[in-house]
């Protein structure tokens, strides 16, 4: 039997779409009291939830089902000629894994991230309590990465570790550096993190077909696709 039949489960209100203006939007939501363990987290991103902050939710509409969860099986991975390039475009960055971004640095890198690139969504302008809640949490699979090109921090990676890989939470990085193109770099550092665990996948988010911005996340074979209760490899 699922451990997700154990779970009490909530609806949000009606609200306005977060990727299209036009249509309204309802979220199914895990009761926020409950602790979720390494099982029940698994099983949560199978059926297509997402963790934001302490929330796990995934898209509950009544008219509209554009949300498509993706995932990347890692021992099958192919990287493009481009996706390639940029690893060795960044070549010069070091990396490294750290217990906390809760710091006026990571802090003032995001601000700057979300108006340079999220000037029109509903994370603009951005706060250190949006930033707290959103990102700072005490939640003990999540994995933080960091990227600097010498002293100057660049970039940085949150993702939550599954018993069978990594799921991808949120990126930000300096804009300013469009030239490396750090956000398919982060993905790429994250493929590389799944081998290193031995993790069969890579969980990347939602992906809507018509949402430009969401273009990137297909850009990686194989990928597999959550289609009506199934996981579908996208050819």
């Amino acid at each position: 039997m699922s451990l997700l039949n154990q779970l009490k489960f909530y609806t949000t209100h009606e609200h306005t779409c977060g990727y299209d203006n036009d249509k309204k939007a309802t979220s199914l939501f895990v009761d926020p009291e409950i602790k979720i363990n390494d099982i029940i987290y698994r099983e949560l991103t199978d059926t297509g939830f997402r963790r934001s902050g302490k929330h796990f939710y995934r898209p509950h509409c009544q008219s509209c089902n554009d949300c498509i969860a993706t995932r990347i099986p890692i021992k099958h991975v192919t990287l493009s000629k481009q996706q390639k390039r940029i690893i060795k475009k960044n070549n010069d960055l070091t990396s490294q894994q750290v217990e906390s971004i809760n710091t006026d640095e990571h802090y003032r890198l995001f601000e700057k991230y979300i108006a340079m690139r999220h000037s029109d969504g509903d994370m603009f302008p951005a706060s250190r309590e949006q930033y707290n809640e959103f990102l700072i949490n005490d939640q003990t699979f999540t994995r933080y990465t960091e990227y600097r090109l010498n002293e100057e921090l660049v970039a940085v990676n949150l993702a939550d570790q599954l018993v069978n890989g990594l799921s991808a939470i949120y990126t930000f990085f300096d804009a300013d550096h469009a030239r490396r193109s750090l956000g398919s770099f982060a993905i790429l550092q994250l493929i590389e993190q799944t081998q290193a665990l031995n993790g069969t996948y890579l969980y990347l988010g939602y992906w809507i077909k018509s949402c430009q911005k969401m273009n990137y996340k297909i850009d990686y074979r194989p990928m597999e696709l959550l289609i009506n209760g199934r996981w579908k490899r996208l050819r």
